[in-house]
């Protein structure tokens, strides 16, 4: 089986409509010891299906428009956040203090581009606020690997040991991710089919997700990079941050395009909150599993408030599991499934050529609550579907067969770069690589600055 029938079929997509699908295969895009050229290009595939399948659906036509996924756009939207320029600038991936260590019988690889996971780190180590690396690096050569996991992590801080293959398969977290689906869907309550506005078939361009609206309660990037593709096909996306967590300006640039931007103290402003679910048609989170939980934010909590609502939850190491409470991000699952250890070796840890868990995941995500949207249409009910960075993982180190790459050589991202003016500033961005006939080639609208919108629907 493909990985783009695979991912279908784990979305729950009629087989009939890969048919309509076409791929540009590009050698060279996206090189790596493991297939990730093939993730990549299924997810984005299986996402562009969706939507154009929810488009036919809206419009009444008959057949599924054509898709097409070209490797060269793929690479180069699996590159975006470093691929982004403001003003000229290139942004800084990654932070000093995130990257691997030395301990003193491997390495282990921190993630503290957030100043409050900075603290911790530094608090765990028992270093101050303004240690150097070097500071750092000794240590933590004092302990062993899984030494400094388990304090920082148990610090709410960030850190994971290197691990081969075989050592993550052994561990209870492994099990839980192989034994689940890649994408997880269920329906909750029994509301009527969702009567979802026609579309004029005639419009150009053809938006799937026009006049639906997305709350966006997510960080980082497998769920901005989600909701970044529901803005691109027309949803209203309403991204929510809490006032006292800092957000990295360049990282929000790249995920921002599409959408608005609000502060909202959910406890303060309760009401406001309310007032945007009650008329919401998707509500996306990112956090860590049980983190919004008190705010009334679990799914069944959400159902209940809002009846046939689709919730689309993604987090690092799925809501189950012994490390299910975990903190987690993309280059630190890399580093616990064995996939730095087999981009690289024991002795020097790789990585993948992009956080291909991130941008998969989050165009898997985009993909499920599409077709959450289409199955409600035809017989209701609520939908809820979850991810995690570690299932998609499993599924790229266990589940993908490489191919040979014989089509044209990836000569780069430039064909697939595009420049915007934004209140941010002069923008150079990756253009998105979901396509298909009739749909957007680029989102309507810049990025807005952090926190610059109401916390209202349009």
């Amino acid at each position: 089986m493909t990985a783009i029938k695979f991912a279908w079929s784990a979305l729950g997509g009629d087989p009939a409509h890969l048919a309509r699908l076409t791929t540009v295969v590009r050698e060279g895009a996206l090189p790596a010891r493991l297939p990730v050229r093939e993730l990549a290009r299924a997810c984005v595939g299986v996402c562009a299906l969706a939507a154009a399948e929810l488009a036919a659906r809206r419009s009444g036509r008959g057949e599924v428009p054509g898709v097409r996924v070209d490797d060269g756009a793929v690479a180069a939207a699996f590159h975006s956040e470093r691929l982004l320029q403001v003003d000229g600038r290139t942004p800084v991936a990654f932070a000093p203090l995130s990257r691997f260590w030395r301990t003193a019988d491997g390495w282990v690889r921190t993630h503290a581009n957030y100043p409050h996971h900075r603290a911790r780190l530094l608090g765990t180590l028992g270093l101050p606020e303004d240690a150097s690396a070097e500071a750092v690096a000794g240590r933590i050569a004092e302990g062993s690997a899984a030494q400094v996991e388990e304090a920082v992590c148990g610090a709410g801080g960030l850190a994971v040991a290197l691990r081969g293959p075989k050592e993550w398969a052994a561990t209870g977290q492994a099990a839980e991710m192989a034994a689940r689906p890649l994408v997880e869907r269920e329906r909750l309550g029994s509301t009527h089919a969702r009567v979802l506005t026609p579309l004029d078939p005639a419009a150009a361009p053809l938006l799937p997700a026009a006049g639906l609206r997305v709350l966006d309660l997510t960080r980082v990037l497998a769920g901005p990079v989600a909701t970044r593709t529901l803005a691109l096909l027309g949803a209203d996306v309403l991204r929510v941050d809490a006032p006292w967590l800092p957000e990295l300006p360049d990282q929000h640039a790249d995920t921002g395009f599409g959408k608005r931007s609000a502060l909202l103290d959910l406890t303060a402003d309760r009401d406001t909150f309310e007032e945007l679910l009650a008329t919401a048609d998707v509500v996306v989170t990112g956090y860590r599993p049980g983190t919004l939980d008190r705010f009334g934010l679990a799914p069944e909590a959400l159902f209940a408030r809002r009846p046939g609502l689709v919730v689309a939850q993604v987090s690092a190491w799925g809501a189950y599991g012994p490390w299910g409470g975990r903190r987690g991000f993309d280059s630190l699952v890399q580093v616990a499934t064995g996939i730095a250890a087999t981009e690289g070796s024991a002795e020097a840890p790789g990585a993948l050529p992009a956080q291909a868990l991130d941008h998969g995941t989050g165009y898997l995500l985009a993909a499920a609550v599409l077709r959450a949207l289409t199955e409600q249409s035809y017989d209701g009910g609520g939908r809820l579907v979850r991810l995690a960075l570690a299932r998609t993982a499993h599924w790229l180190t266990d589940g993908i067969r490489p191919t040979a790459a014989t089509g044209a050589p990836y000569d780069g991202p430039d064909a697939w770069l595009a420049e915007t003016d934004s209140a941010l500033g002069r923008l150079r961005h990756a253009l998105p690589p979901v396509s298909f006939t009739g749909g957007p080639a680029d989102w309507a609208r810049p990025p807005v600055p952090w926190g610059s919108d109401g916390a209202r629907w349009r």
